[in-house]
This record gives C-alpha cells, sequence and structure tokens, in this order.
C-alpha cells in the first residue's frame, strides 16, 4: 500500500504536491503533471475527470456551512445527502452552496446515504467525506493527486505521518487497532487506518465495492472490497479535527460489533476462512436462528441481520 510522506496541509487547492520520487519505496509516481486551479483549469490541461464529492448528513446545521465552504474548486459536484434531518442542515446547506444537489436517502445508515449519493453521482472521481466539520475538504487535492497518477483507490488515514486526530478516543482507539491488525491479518494487506470515511475512487470501480451495508461498517467494508478486486490502494496523510457542533451519531460498541461483522462475512481463504465461514453456517442455521434474533429469550441482538424498514415478514 502507498503511504505517501507529504502533509495535505501543505497543498493549497488544486495545486500538484511537492515533488517526490518514486525510488523512495513510498510507491509514488515520479512525475507531476502541471495543472492549474479550478475544475476548468483541470479540464484545459487535458485532466477532462469530473469529481464529484458525496457527503452524508443527518442534523447537521451547525457544521454544514463551514465544511461546503471549505471545497475546492476542483470539486464540479456537490452532493449533500439528507438523512431525514429535522434541524435547518438543508436550508444552511442551499444558502451556503447554492449549486448544492440534495438527494434524500430512503432507509436509515451512512451505507444508505453514500448509496444513495453514489447513484445520482455523475462523476468520473468520487469522494466521500463527513458533514461535521471533522474532514477539511482542503485535503481532497491531495486524494485526487494520487487517483491521477496510477492509484484506483484512495483513502485517508489518520496514523501515518502528517495525520493525526483530536477527536478520536482511546476506547475507538484501541478498537480501531484490533479491527485494522484483524484485516491486515486475514486480508493479507498492511493499511494504517480502517474505520476512517474520507475516501475517493474512481467511478468506473464502483460495481467492485460492496456497498450492502446499510451503517458505519460501510466505510470498512469499501476497504476491503477494494483490496478483494485487486485495487491499487493508497493511503494519504488526513487530520481528523473534533467535531464543530453537536453529538456524533457514531455509538462505539454498536458500530464496533457491525464492523468486525462485516470484516468477517468475506473472509474465505485459507484455513483461518474455512474456519470463519463454519462458524457464520453454524450461527445462521435454521435450528439455531431464533437464538440470535432480538427480542427472543436468550438472544443477542448484535448478531441479527440487518433488513431494511418494512422488508421483514
Amino acid at each position: 500500500m502507498a503511504i505517501p510522506s507529504t502533509s495535505p496541509g501543505s497543498l493549497s487547492p488544486c495545486t500538484k504536491p511537492p515533488e517526490t520520487n518514486h525510488a523512495s519505496g513510498t510507491g509514488q509516481p515520479d512525475q507531476q503533471p502541471e495543472r492549474s486551479a479550478g475544475a476548468n483549469g483541470n479540464r484545459a490541461m487535458g485532466k477532462s475527470e469530473t469529481v464529484t464529492l458525496v457527503i452524508p448528513a443527518k442534523n447537521e446545521a451547525g457544521n454544514i456551512a463551514w465544511v461546503l465552504e471549505q471545497i475546492p474548486d476542483c470539486v464540479d459536484e456537490i452532493i449533500l445527502v439528507d438523512g431525514h434531518s429535522t434541524d435547518a442542515t438543508l436550508v444552511t446547506a442551499r444558502f451556503s452552496r447554492p449549486d448544492v444537489r440534495v438527494v434524500t436517502q430512503q432507509y436509515a445508515g451512512k451505507g444508505d446515504a453514500l448509496r444513495a449519493g453514489f447513484l445520482a453521482a455523475s462523476g468520473d472521481i468520487l469522494v466521500m467525506m463527513d458533514a461535521d466539520g471533522s474532514m477539511s475538504p482542503q485535503e481532497i487535492p491531495h486524494f485526487l493527486y494520487f487517483l491521477r497518477n496510477g492509484y484506483d483507490f484512495v483513502k485517508g488515514s489518520r496514523f501515518v505521518g502528517g495525520g493525526g486526530s483530536l477527536d478520536i478516543t482511546p476506547l475507538r482507539r484501541l478498537g480501531n487497532q484490533v479491527l485494522l491488525r484483524l484485516v491486515n491479518t486475514l486480508y493479507r494487506t498492511s493499511l494504517t487506518d480502517l474505520c476512517y470515511g474520507f475516501c475517493a475512487f474512481h467511478r468506473r470501480y464502483l460495481c467492485f465495492l460492496d456497498l450492502m451495508t446499510p451503517g458505519f461498517e460501510i466505510e470498512a467494508r469499501m476497504t476491503i472490497s477494494a483490496v478483494q478486486a485487486g485495487l491499487r490502494i493508497a493511503e494519504v496523510p488526513s487530520f481528523e479535527m473534533p467535531r464543530r457542533h453537536g453529538r456524533s451519531n457514531l455509538r462505539t460498541f454498536r458500530d464496533g460489533t457491525r464492523v468486525l461483522r462485516a470484516v468477517l462475512r468475506e473472509h474465505r481463504s485459507g484455513l483461518s476462512g474455512l474456519v470463519v465461514q463454519a462458524l457464520r453456517r453454524w450461527v445462521h442455521a435454521p435450528g439455531l436462528r431464533w437464538l440470535f434474533k432480538s427480542g427472543q429469550p436468550g438472544g443477542w441482538p448484535l448478531l441479527k441481520s440487518h433488513q431494511p424498514p418494512g422488508s421483514e415478514p
């Protein structure tokens, strides 16, 4: 996996990053195409790929204006996916950026919101980020640079040089490290961050990314799908800031369990894969399934399979 050594904070919007050397072992390209600022400048220099930014949001009225105002000119389309907000999120968003496209998700969860946003997007490159102000849109050009120089899927990392976090709690950090080590072991990769939703990728690879998970686990599931599909992945430094206003929708234990299930679900290679899938078949066997349904005596709600509202018999 490529882990760039340059800091995104040193990049101005839509300008080329500092020169790097492929021979240094970082996996970065040797040459950098000249680019002028702005989307029109990119197209004039032969960069005809358009960029869509997808932002899921639910009750983020206190944060969304700051996020939208920071978006650089190299983004051609902005899609805000509304999770049925009950505050002034949509009014604030449209006032801050009259060109924003608003899409309403059908069900609930971050995974469902991203599916709706990707379906509505028209760009050749898709970028996803949060609406709470913890991620800086000013880092987007760094992601685009690697996509335009040979990489297929670029994800932010808080745990490489130039990255960091002022928001992650010790418990979340520990959970991320445990899940990350599990992913690196089971899927034979060397990622440095897992549960972080600042990513960008070419639209042509969308069909290879598993988008069927409903909640926050979508971030880990997309990364695992990219690894399984053989996509060339780059991790770039990203700095996570504290949420500007309000309370996070993330629930550590609930969402951590969902990520764990997503990690195990598709692991089928080697002896460990056979064991994992055998256990999953045993757990979901018809004679035992009632034990794991929410509301049943002795049940374990965390193992109940997700179903969209109205889909249960």
